[in-house]
């Protein structure tokens, strides 16, 4: 599972070929969630508080290329880097 952006010990990544709806994978210390790319909802899983907080600033800010990477691992293609949240 490519890692697509790392920040403040957050790492956000997607599978090849996952299943929809279009959503990324977020692993932080011993959490783990999912989160829905369109609706930046929690799939599953759960982080606390802060890092939920730095995940959701995030992706608002870089949604478009987060639906750009979700069509190249669709596709079976590397996904690209995304920049941290600075």
């Amino acid at each position: 599972m490519p890692t697509i952006c790392a920040f403040y010990g957050i790492l956000i990544k997607m599978y090849w070929n996952d299943h929809a709806p279009p959503h990324f994978h977020v692993e932080y210390s011993e959490y783990q969630a999912i989160y829905s790319i369109q609706t930046l909802g929690l799939i599953t899983g759960s982080l606390p508080r802060r890092a939920h907080a730095l995940v959701l600033e995030w992706a608002a800010a870089h949604r478009i290329e987060l639906m750009e990477d979700w069509e190249l691992c669709e596709s079976k293609q590397q996904p690209k880097k995304i920049l941290p949240l600075v």
